[in-house]
């Protein structure tokens, strides 16, 4: 199979239908599958998949797991040559997706590959990310960290240290070298980890900022960080620091 596009979704059944009739150009085709891993939804995003979407390879955890947790479950469910991560709140384009893959194609050397994220009134997000280290963490708390931190090449490609997840594309091959997600990290820097581990065994992290899907963010952990899941992407950092051995 060509692809394997992943989605997880928690309570968030609006942005969903969205996500899904972005990708309705990939649902039945017979080389790819799109695989939907609910985190414990209570909002009728189950009846509204098994009403509309039948078809589509379905796993229903009894709690909420957390991200790397549900996307290791999706990845394992996984049978494409391809895998494509994108969070429920997004909006690809088949152009996207199809150039994304063509590039991994023609570029052994990169490991994992994104495009320009952007809201839902065009402006670009800051999804090309340096290593999350504590000041910077403390700006993006602070709402001062926003700032775009990498310029594109003439050929729109950006190298960052790590991709956010919400739209993350890799071959299996970069899951059987490197493994799966870190599943201690329950929300927070699990991209960063992700692509950081696939830096170290010699891959390439590019953007392809020439691409552009929408994502309709949302900053739980900025807007609250002293919440519940405040409190976990926190603790998730500490993890993070003591793993890589690297606050800043």
């Amino acid at each position: 199979m060509r692809l394997s596009i992943i989605i997880i979704t928690y309570n968030g059944l609006g942005f969903l239908t969205r996500c899904l009739d972005s990708l309705r150009d990939f649902i039945d085709k017979p080389d790819c599958e799109v695989i939907i891993v609910d985190n414990y939804s209570t909002d009728g995003t189950l009846d509204f998949l098994r009403n509309n979407y039948p078809q589509l390879p379905l796993i229903l955890n009894s709690e909420n797991r957390g991200v790397a947790a549900a996307r290791n479950q999706g990845i394992a469910r996984a049978t494409g040559d391809k895998l494509l991560l994108l969070d429920n709140d997004t909006e690809a384009t088949t152009t996207a997706i199809n150039a994304m893959s063509l590039y991994l194609d023609e570029h052994p050397e990169v490991g994992l590959c994104s495009c320009r994220l952007v809201d839902k009134e065009g402006i670009p997000q800051d999804s090309c990310k340096p290593y999350p280290g504590l000041m910077i963490k403390a700006r993006n708390v602070l709402g001062i960290g926003n700032k775009m931190r990498y310029i594109p090449s003439e050929e729109g490609i950006i190298e960052p240290v790590y991709v956010i997840g919400a739209c993350q594309m890799f071959t299996h091959e970069v899951v059987d070298k490197v493994g799966m997600l870190d599943e201690h990290i329950f929300y927070g820097p699990e991209d960063a980890d992700w692509c950081l581990r696939i830096k170290q065994a010699g891959w390439r992290i590019h953007c392809l900022n020439n691409l552009t899907i929408v994502h309709d963010y949302r900053r739980s952990t900025r807007r609250s960080p002293f919440s519940k899941l405040g409190r976990m992407h926190i603790k998730a950092l500490l993890y993070f620091y003591w793993k890589h051995k690297k606050l800043m």
